[in-house]
């Protein structure tokens, strides 16, 4: 009997787990389990207040997919608001605090649980931050950036275990937010069980571009390298572009294939639409 196939969608992910869950063990396993049962009854609970779905669960941490990057935001700002109160009357050696990551992009799904780079990237992504706060990747941020109340801090380029290219990664501000009851982050109007809309997936589709664009000049020629930061000067491999023009520089030159401003032509057709 042949497994059914893989299902793939777009998806904004939130993966989290607790800062120094080792050392919480250690120090009182009892106590860190009952601990932890409360917190995820909270986090659990918040998850589904935004339309979320938890994927996975694995000892301390929590993978869960949303169709709106706003949602999976939001929830992660009222989570860690929530854990933050529940933490005021602990001792501060057993204060139990989550890192989380957001991320948007394409996953597999397979037995309601999720995979794949957008899933991997998340995860990487809560590495980068303290317990107590949120790190987000380019696509969320990008998406975000203008909505009033959120401020994010430009982390810059991340290697991180097991991803090929770097991650551009933003820290989440949670202090400098608005609180929820304050200025309330308006519902969205489809039903809970709609699908993200292609405005909402807008910024991690120019990422997509971005990278289809890098793929096609990143061992071209200088002048293909100048099309690709004519497009994106600040763009997350713009700094490997400008080194490798710097090289080029040093070497004998080539005549360059076409002219520093036309970039690729597969690349104008999917960037410009150009024939």
């Amino acid at each position: 009997m042949e497994a059914p196939p893989l299902e793939r969608r777009l998806a904004a992910i939130l993966a989290a787990d607790v800062e120094g869950y080792s050392r919480l063990m250690h120090g009182d396993e009892e106590a860190t389990m009952a601990t932890l049962s409360a917190r995820r009854t909270v986090v659990d609970e918040l998850i589904a207040q935004h339309r979320g779905r938890i994927a996975n669960t694995a000892g301390d941490s929590v993978l869960a997919e949303f169709a709106s990057v706003l949602d999976a935001v939001s929830s992660a700002i009222e989570i860690q608001a929530a854990l933050q109160r529940a933490n005021e009357d602990e001792p501060e050696g057993r204060r139990m605090r989550f890192r989380m990551g957001v991320n948007v992009g394409d996953v597999m799904v397979k037995d309601d649980d999720i995979f794949g780079d957008g899933v991997n990237v998340a995860a990487r992504l809560e590495s980068l931050v303290k317990g107590g706060e949120i790190c987000v990747s380019r696509g969320v941020h990008d998406h975000l950036r203008n909505r009033g109340g959120m401020v994010f801090e430009d982390l810059g380029e991340q290697l991180v275990k097991n991803i090929a290219h770097p991650i551009r990664a933003f820290r989440l501000r949670i202090g400098d937010t608005v609180p929820p009851q304050e200025a309330p982050i308006p519902e969205m109007s489809e039903p809970p069980s709609a699908p993200a809309t292609i405005s909402e997936l807008s910024a991690d589709n120019e990422v997509a571009l971005e990278l289809a664009l890098w793929d096609s000049v990143k061992d071209g020629s200088p002048a293909e390298l100048e099309s690709y930061l004519e497009q994106y000067p600040e763009g997350t491999f713009a700094s490997l572009a400008r080194t490798r023009l710097g090289a080029a520089a040093l070497s004998p030159q080539v005549p360059p294939r076409r002219h520093p401003r036309s970039p690729p032509r597969k690349l104008s057709i999917l960037l410009f639409g150009i024939p």
